[in-house]
């Protein structure tokens, strides 16, 4: 008897102090940030002599449809205990401010891409990469995207800070879609499939006309690779001709209600109402961009 209470003491211990590192880890989450309500708490709040009337933004025209897959580094991090809404605010303005100085053209995973850097080690003091983008990620200020191109037959990728002042100009050479959010695969597939020439010309695109989509079916090369492919559902890449016991594993592991998940969607995305104000702003910010530099031009000539 004396043991199974000892046992279980044990274990409550144990949960004890399991409780108070997760709470430890939340309360280090908040730490820096201050979420919507405590915000609006204080901004109502009774014991301010001056109620702070909230500013409202005049739009002078909605943001076009399909704006956020566009720019989608201008929608807040959905991850609830990262949120602040002043400091997105922050960022937004200084987001625009840096567009301002160094146009990104619109751009997609798949996306053959030109990055110019700055580089003082260089003999120009700059350094031009191309490559296909593999991944865009991230919000704000950190949002970043990743380049792959092979070069003497090995592989590089470089990932750059979408909003870097070391950036000095971003190209694109062909805007393209791809079958997956993520390109991945790329380092377990033959060199052809991500050499890029150095010299390739830009190919326009007519403004206004739909992206097209590459569709491309990509042949991986034996095994072992980076990832377990098999158990991710990607679409732009051929059979992977695996025997059947690898298939069955990945159906052990295999989450198929995440598709049903309505909560976790909430989790994870941001609802389209507040969607909607943020989209917004960012197509007014774009107009006074377009209508600063149209001044600029003015004031030149």
């Amino acid at each position: 008897m004396a043991d199974k209470l000892a046992t279980l003491g044990f274990r409550s211990f144990l949960s004890h102090q399991f409780l108070k590192r997760s709470v430890a880890a939340v309360s280090c989450r908040y730490a820096n940030t201050l979420s919507n309500e405590t915000v609006e708490k204080h901004r109502t709040s009774t014991l301010a002599h001056d109620k702070e009337q909230k500013e409202e933004k005049k739009i002078s025209a909605p943001a076009p449809p399909g704006l956020k897959h566009v720019h989608p580094e201008f929608l807040p991090n959905p991850t609830f205990y990262r949120r602040d809404r002043i400091k997105e605010k922050l960022e937004r303005q200084d987001m625009y401010r840096r567009r301002a100085v160094c146009p990104i053209p619109e751009f997609y995973v798949g996306s053959i891409m030109a990055v110019t850097l700055a580089d003082p080690y260089a003999s120009g003091k700059t350094n031009r990469f191309v490559g296909i983008c593999i991944q865009r990620a991230s919000y704000g200020l950190r949002a970043n995207f990743t380049l792959r191109n092979v070069v003497d037959n090995q592989g590089l990728e470089i990932r750059y800070d979408m909003y870097s002042p070391l950036i000095q100009k971003v190209e694109v050479l062909r805007l393209e879609k791809r079958l997956d959010d993520e390109l991945f695969y790329l380092r377990d597939a033959p060199a052809e499939f991500s050499t890029v020439p150095f010299n390739l010309e830009a190919v326009s695109h007519p403004p206004g006309a739909p992206v097209p989509v590459n569709t491309t079916k990509v042949k991986l090369g034996p095994r072992p690779w980076h990832e377990r492919w098999e158990r991710r559902n990607l679409r732009g890449v051929q059979d992977l001709g695996l025997p059947e016991k690898f298939y069955e594993k990945a159906k052990k592991v295999a989450k198929p209600w995440e598709e049903y998940d309505l909560m976790l969607k909430y989790r994870t995305s941001i609802n389209p109402q507040e969607t909607d104000e943020v989209m917004d702003e960012v197509a007014e910010g774009f107009r006074e961009i377009e209508r600063k530099r149209r001044r600029e031009k003015l004031e030149k000539s």
